[in-house]
């Protein structure tokens, strides 16, 4: 996170990205990165498909900066999930000269669904709306994060 801090200029959105193996949720900050927003979920595709559609996202809304949930763990360690994240940040990087960095995901998802579910969303508002509301989770501790550094 300090390397992104250092990278970001001083003011305008990051997004946050939830990559699952079937969809990437996506939320975007405010310009002065106090507030994450859930966004949207993409549907996984190929990787070409899928960064095409984030670039345009980055694109539209003049991003400054990626920052990927990093799945790791319980106990800290990474499995698959997170080199699968971390090789899809390598290609990432290769089409953009955004700077990117991982925020450690675990139990978003947990929180994302337990907030719907005390905002007495139905089930199927829930399906379709977790993956964005996770990758809201995870940019708001980035973003806080951030803050802390003096990078928002």
């Amino acid at each position: 996170m300090e390397a992104l801090a250092e990278a970001l200029p001083r003011a305008g959105a990051v997004a946050g990205l939830d990559l699952g193996t079937k969809t990437i949720g996506v939320a975007v900050s405010d310009g002065l990165r106090s507030v994450a927003t859930p966004l949207k979920t993409i549907k996984r595709r190929k990787f070409g498909l899928d960064a095409e559609a984030l670039l345009a996202i980055v694109a539209e809304r003049d991003l400054k900066g990626l920052i990927l949930g990093l799945p790791k763990n319980m106990d800290g360690t990474e499995g698959p999930r997170c080199q699968a994240t971390r090789a899809f940040a390598r290609n990432l990087e290769k089409l953009t000269d955004l700077p990117i960095s991982f925020w450690d995901e675990r139990l978003s998802t947990v929180a994302a669904e337990r907030a719907m579910l005390e905002a007495d969303m139905s089930r199927a508002k829930r399906a379709e709306a977790i993956d964005h509301v996770a990758a809201g989770f995870i940019l708001q501790g980035a973003l806080d994060r951030l803050r802390y550094l003096g990078a928002a």
